[in-house]
């Protein structure tokens, strides 16, 4: 069971992650708002996976992931939002983004997208140690 971590300024927004998380059999191992000492309290957790909802998809909201990725560098982050641009989507990815949960939550939608990232970064693992042991 993965540890995971949800941030989000909403704590409506939170709380409904949660719930989806905990049904689809995660272990939600803190939760918090996007602000830093939130930030820095859900690192300290070492969770596996981490949701973040950034806010604006500006400069301080793109700070916040590469915040997430120096403290959890092996962590999968998800970053979560109501509607992603093209330009937001490639930022994020440069920034080690691996997936994109979609709000408002569907309970299938978000799982399958955590499930396919998964499987995703873990095929790309076991392809890079395929050529490392060639």
């Amino acid at each position: 069971m993965l540890k995971v971590v949800v941030i989000d300024a909403n704590a409506i927004s939170r709380n409904l992650l949660t719930s989806v998380l905990v049904d689809g059999g995660f272990d939600v191992v803190g939760d918090a708002s996007s602000n830093s000492a939130g930030l820095a309290a859900m690192i300290k957790l070492k969770p596996q996976m981490v949701c973040i909802d950034i806010g604006p998809a500006d400069a301080e909201g793109f700070e916040k992931l590469d915040t997430l990725r120096a403290g959890l560098p092996k962590s999968l982050l998800f970053m979560v939002s109501g509607s992603f641009d093209p330009a937001t989507v490639q930022t994020a990815v440069e920034r080690g983004v691996h997936g994109f949960i979609v709000k408002p939550f569907k309970s299938a939608t978000v799982l399958g997208t955590i499930r396919k990232t998964v499987i995703k970064v873990a095929q790309q693992h076991r392809a890079r140690a395929e050529q490392d042991a060639e």
